[in-house]
């Protein structure tokens, strides 16, 4: 069942979404985290963000969606600038917060900050939680879900506002393999249907599940953007071949080509 096409102002066009990071660098104090980061995100495609903990990947995540700002450099979608909070895009993170509201409501709410009418609030919140498997627990509260349902609703909040772009935070880091399978399921059905997807993952299987293209990042640098398939065997980085081999990455020389 395809969810029915939305009546947000501000919603980008479906599968006409790409994403550009111009020279974008972020500082925190006198301590830059990211450096001149340049590149593309094609409309339509599933970019999997990789590199060690601390290379930046959250951080690019939030400036991505307009949740920080950059230092330098430009993000934009659809020939616009980024801006939080717009319509055609949505964050789903690694530990949800839930409202306190009921399951349903926790969907409703976001279609009414949107401005969408009760009645189709009310349709599209039921479409995407049958999408998810939670429609037999939409009238309960959100807060007693379990790890793996409380994922699914939160990408049933962002699915509800039909995004064209959507950025993942370590989606299945607390999950077991089920339910993680399902939030795989889901992000694959969100892709199918025109979404743009972004995420970052520390399990490689996921990665190669997922990936159309990938991007690696270390120490705030982004060393390597290549398809997945290119990525996974012959990586342009030599820091990358040796995150792909398990090896830990330390200080400037990891950068070196």
């Amino acid at each position: 069942m395809t969810l029915p096409p939305s009546t947000e102002t501000g919603d980008l066009p479906r599968r006409a979404a790409p994403l550009r990071l111009d020279g974008v660098s972020y500082r925190a104090g006198n301590t830059t985290l990211l450096h001149g980061i340049t590149a593309a995100l094609p409309a339509g495609a599933r970019t999997v963000l990789l590199g060690p903990n601390g290379a930046g990947k959250s951080l690019l995540l939030r400036l991505c969606h307009g949740l920080l700002r950059p230092s330098t450099g430009r993000i934009v979608t659809a020939g616009r600038g980024v801006t939080a909070g717009r319509g055609g895009q949505a964050m789903v993170f690694a530990e949800p917060l839930m409202l306190r509201r009921s399951v349903l409501g926790n969907v409703t709410y976001g279609l009414r900050l949107r401005g969408v009418p009760w009645r189709e609030r009310r349709r599209r919140a039921a479409a995407v939680l049958a999408r998810v498997g939670l429609e037999d627990l939409a009238a309960g509260p959100a807060g007693v879900l379990s790890s793996g349902e409380r994922q699914r609703l939160a990408l049933a909040r962002a699915w509800a506002l039909s995004p064209a772009l959507l950025f993942l935070d370590e989606p299945t880091a607390s999950l077991d393999p089920a339910a993680a399978g399902r939030v795989e399921t889901i992000i694959n059905e969100m892709h199918a249907e025109g979404t743009a997807i972004l995420l970052t993952t520390h399990d490689m299987a996921q990665a190669l599940r997922l990936a159309d293209q990938v991007l690696f990042l270390h120490q705030g640098r982004l060393l390597a953007q290549q398809p997945a398939a290119a990525f996974f065997n012959h990586p342009a980085s030599p820091a990358a071949a040796a995150f792909l081999r398990g090896e830990l990455l330390w200080g400037a020389e990891a950068n070196n080509e």
